[in-house]
């Protein structure tokens, strides 16, 4: 079913709404950043919200972090003693999110690095139980199998924009790195006997993968 503008505003009347805190990040993203749509929206983040409160992951795995949108929203499941470590290497993109970490109901528990996620999570000596891949897509076949080897069995793994405006399902040209490498991460995951997956065609795709 094709879902249009008001069914879209309907699901969205019928949900938790959007936190003051996210409502003010998501207006400082599109005023300060250049390419503001790489933020996650409401929709997008309740699921995240949700799933992490399900779950309760003790130790929380973000590659990617922009703004800091859906850390917020990860974190929620956190329990008492859990912690969420973040990763980006824009550090202007940082400066907005540790300012709305510092303001948010999670901030002992949100750890941001200015780095790679692959440089810095495997010197933490953790096993995750969450994992959100939303880093550079020409790199996420090097990320999926750091998150899995990371990962403890049982865990989650979420992986955004898997979908790429459509794009996905198109011949892409050889220059198009980006369509090209998450058509391939796609297909690696589809045949990976490791884990049980599924995309759901939320925004831009959301594949939820399980380790077995």
């Amino acid at each position: 079913m094709n879902l249009n503008a008001a069914i879209l505003d309907y699901c969205a009347q019928h949900s938790t709404p959007e936190p003051l805190i996210l409502q003010e990040l998501s207006r400082t993203t599109h005023l300060r950043v250049v390419q503001p749509r790489m933020l996650s929206e409401w929709s997008q983040g309740l699921l995240l919200q949700l799933l992490s409160q399900m779950i309760q992951p003790r130790y929380v795995l973000e590659i990617g972090t922009f703004t800091g949108y859906s850390a917020i929203c990860l974190a929620q499941g956190l329990p008492a003693n859990g912690m969420l470590y973040t990763y980006d290497v824009d550090d202007e993109a940082l400066a907005i999110a540790a300012s709305f970490f510092a303001r948010c109901n999670r901030s002992s528990q949100i750890a941001a690095h200015c780095q790679s996620a692959r440089q810095g999570a495997p010197t933490l000596g953790l096993t995750f139980d969450l994992v959100f891949m939303d880093g550079d897509k020409r790199e996420y076949m090097q990320d999926y199998e750091m998150s899995l080897s990371l990962l403890r069995s049982g865990g989650f793994l979420l992986a955004d924009n898997v979908l790429w405006d459509g794009k996905i399902t198109e011949q892409a040209p050889a220059n198009d790195k980006h369509t090209l490498t998450l058509q391939a991460f796609n297909d690696f995951v589809k045949n990976d006997a490791r884990v049980e997956k599924i995309i759901l065609p939320l925004r831009d795709g959301l594949t939820i993968v399980r380790k077995k």
